[in-house]
């Protein structure tokens, strides 16, 4: 299935666009819909400290043992396993490094969204590709 980059602002021009996938977050008889930032750069994927309350999470800082990269590097996490709908396609469940820093995209990284899809990326048509692992 095919989706168009998007941007999050109408401000925002096609160069700013990004792979952005609506999705279904569920646990705990909770769900939420919202956009996730298809990242081949990134390790895992990354839950925002919001969708993990809103899914029924508490945050313990005992609990905190992933070191996240990059330009989280300074942050720590919390994992945290959600079941996500995508389009037409099964509900698949992912691993997520829940971090406590407020006003973050969520992030389908290598780990484990790009273990249970195929991605292409288009960008000269501001496309992308995104199928079930075959």
């Amino acid at each position: 299935m095919r989706f168009k980059y998007s941007t999050n602002s109408p401000n925002q021009n096609e160069f700013d666009s990004l792979p952005r996938i609506p999705i279904t977050l569920h646990k705990n008889n909770l769900s939420i819909q919202t956009n996730g930032l298809v990242d081949s750069g990134a390790t895992v994927n990354v839950l925002p400290y919001q969708f993990g309350i809103q899914l029924g999470e508490v945050w313990d800082n005992n609990q905190a043992v992933i070191q996240l990269a990059g330009n989280l590097s300074n942050q720590s996490a919390i994992p945290v396993s959600a079941m996500v709908k995508i389009a037409d396609f099964p509900s698949t469940r992912l691993v997520f490094a829940w971090t406590n820093r407020p006003n973050l995209p969520l992030i389908l990284g290598q780990t484990n969204f790009f273990l249970e899809f195929d991605v292409c990326f288009y960008r000269s048509k501001l496309e992308f590709e995104v199928n079930p692992k075959s």
